[in-house]
């Protein structure tokens, strides 16, 4: 029976993927953060191409680190991520910042989710018991504005489009085809985020904390329009079926 089916499965092995670039300055203490969890059995670093010591930092905070030998994406970090887990046994993933703005500690609130059922849970800075700190007046603006719109394409309602802290089943990867060259940068996430809500599985939210920078300097990698029209385009190719 495909677990990512099975809300009777009693264990579950639990993997955190971090994709990372040049967070040399924060991975430990994310690293250390995620494997202090007793639900976790590994923590994996993606290193998509950092030239300032990610990997060696997060290998001696104790990840299991992969290189990009050069920055290919997030989305391709982090299906290099889910799969070296899938490979290794794990059959729920949780998704994480390298960037220290998610709260390891608030992992149980996703994997209670898993455990009653639940295929997917999405991590909502925005559900009434859910926390931001320092957000940019930008990036309010924006998350809320991005969901709404995920909301109409989905045809579900959703509070937190953007949000990366999320747990699945692995089970979901042989479901939804993500060996797609045009999800390696910011379409990947969209896309399987819709693909869980419109596909029919079990899709939950749970309130998170996201904090960012007090600077309101460097709390995302984004950059311009391009990489905000990446995030974007899932939703629009989606709706008018130009991909599936």
């Amino acid at each position: 029976m495909d677990r990512s089916r099975n809300p009777r499965s009693k264990r579950t092995r639990v993997a955190v993927i971090l994709p990372a670039l040049n967070e040399a300055k924060v991975i430990s203490r994310v690293v250390q953060g995620a494997r202090r969890r007793p639900e976790v059995g590994a923590v994996y670093v993606v290193d998509d191409g950092s030239r300032d010591g990610t990997a060696r930092v997060a290998r001696k905070a104790g990840a299991r680190v992969i290189i990009h030998p050069r920055n290919r994406g997030a989305g391709a970090a982090l299906r290099t991520g889910y799969q070296a887990a899938a490979r290794a046994g794990f059959d729920t993933l949780v998704t994480m910042g390298a960037d220290d703005q998610d709260n390891a500690s608030e992992i149980p609130r996703l994997l209670a989710r898993i455990r009653a059922g639940d295929d997917f849970v999405q991590g909502s800075r925005w559900l009434s018991e859910g926390r931001v700190e320092n957000i940019p007046l930008f990036r309010r603006v924006t998350t809320i504005i991005y969901s709404v719109v995920f909301s109409i394409v989905a045809g579900r309602r959703i509070t937190d489009g953007t949000n990366g802290f999320r747990a699945f089943r692995a089970g979901l990867l042989r479901r939804i085809n993500l060996n797609q060259g045009w999800l390696d940068r910011y379409e990947l996430e969209p896309y399987l985020y819709y693909h869980a809500v419109h596909d029919g599985f079990r899709v939950s939210e749970v309130p998170v904390t996201k904090r960012y920078p007090k600077s309101g300097a460097g709390y995302t990698k984004m950059r311009g329009l391009r990489d905000h029209w990446r995030i974007l385009r899932p939703l629009i190719l989606l709706a008018l079926r130009i991909k599936r």
